[in-house]
């Protein structure tokens, strides 16, 4: 339940109020060269208080190697990190202990459990992500090594309805209120023949990482659902081959994925992500004995997800595209 992975496996452990987040990666080959410094830089893609647009918690987010690297190199051996929390203000969660807050996982993990972290939010806040970041990383690393030209690139192409997303965030914020919005991702490079039918379908890989992503509502890939009213012979991609004798296809409503196997194309896809549900604003709920009470704003929180979460949509999709490259290894002789 906290491990992501077929051969390439992240697990990772911690809470948003606890000691420190973590990792354990299995599978990751020997021989990758680790660039510390690219895991760092796309941690502090994520991390929180870097922007007028992100929450004020200001977590440096500085990863540290335990064990699986030795001289630069991976060992082949699990790969541990850690990364401590330094600024947490748990005391502007304690007001929550009792209350269901409309929108979060309170009441969904204290039926579960029968008790929760409240400390914002516990093992379902979206600090976790952290974690996915490191792993997503040493993934790329991976791939660039293994000599695959892959470029994983994400970027917001809506934000609550509108193009100008920094406008929109700090309109938002400045009433209080939060909005959601898309991130899109295009990957190029990837080889015809990656995916594992018939239930890890690439794009269902890839549909299962980006919805395990915190204030993720919605997944679609290719021409997506704007498919559903066309007819075959408007979307059907037409196979040819281009000056350098590949083959490709005339049109891309596959998305880069067809039978559930990349065949070579720009593999495509949006992420739909909800407007975040803490507003700095009172909100009207109930409390564990079933009372009416009202939730009055505390704390520090992000009015959108959309700027932090581009880094963690790339990761996870690095994550699928490693695995499915070592899967790949191991297909026929």
């Amino acid at each position: 339940m906290n491990t992501f992975g077929t051969l390439f496996r992240l697990t990772c452990f911690g809470e948003s109020h606890g000691a420190a987040l973590g990792g354990v990666i299995d599978g990751c080959p020997a021989g990758v060269v680790v660039d510390e410094a690219f895991v760092q830089a796309q941690l502090d893609r994520r991390r929180p208080g870097q922007s007028a647009l992100t929450t004020s918690r200001n977590e440096a987010d500085k990863v540290q190697f335990l064990s699986g690297i030795f001289e630069g190199k991976t060992t082949g051996t699990p790969i541990g990190f850690v990364i401590y929390n330094t600024n947490q203000h748990s005391g502007d969660y304690s007001q929550i202990s009792e209350v269901y807050r409309p929108s979060h996982a309170d009441y969904t993990y204290n039926q579960k459990y029968g008790f929760r972290d409240y400390r914002g939010g516990g093992r379902s806040s979206a600090r976790e992500t952290a974690c996915r970041v490191v792993a997503g990383a040493l993934a790329q690393l991976l791939l660039k090594q293994a000599g695959l030209n892959i470029q994983i690139q994400a970027t917001i192409t809506q934000a609550g309805g509108s193009t100008d997303v920094e406008q929109a965030i700090l309109a938002a914020k400045q009433q209080g209120d939060t909005i959601g919005g898309i991130i899109s991702c295009t990957i190029t490079g990837v080889p015809a023949g990656w995916g594992e039918p018939v239930f890890d379908k690439l794009h269902a890989k890839l549909g299962a990482a980006m919805l395990s992503i915190n204030a993720v509502k919605g997944f679609d890939y290719g021409a997506g659902f704007d498919i559903v009213d066309k007819r075959g012979s408007e979307v059907n991609d037409v196979f040819e081959t281009d000056a350098d004798g590949n083959v490709v296809t005339r049109t891309n409503y596959s998305g880069g994925i067809q039978g559930g196997i990349s065949n070579g194309m720009p593999i495509t896809f949006r992420v739909a992500f909800k407007p975040v549900p803490t507003l700095m604003q009172p909100q009207e709920t109930i409390d564990k004995e079933g009372n009416v009470v009202t939730l009055q704003p505390k704390g520090r929180h992000d009015a959108c997800v959309l700027p932090r979460a581009v880094p963690i949509v790339e990761a996870m999709a690095a994550m699928v595209l490693a695995d499915a490259y070592l899967l790949q290894r191991n297909s026929r002789l």
